[in-house]
């Protein structure tokens, strides 16, 4: 029996950021584009406080 298809909010902000910006003037788009960086944050807990923090660069793609 296939899997149903699940809508999740993440998958469903993702595409309406990107629709979003497809329909945005040029000026508005640099600005857009400016927000649609991130990062990846990985902690490590030991005993309920964090002992060791990594940040890792993750490769943007346009």
């Amino acid at each position: 029996m296939p899997k149903p298809s699940v809508l999740t909010y993440n998958r469903y902000a993702a595409i309406a950021g990107r629709v979003l910006r497809r329909a945005l003037s040029d000026e508005a788009k640099t600005a857009a584009s400016a927000q649609d960086q991130f990062e990846v944050r990985l902690s490590k807990w030991d005993n309920g406080k964090v002992t060791d923090v990594k940040y890792l660069e993750v490769p943007f793609k346009k």
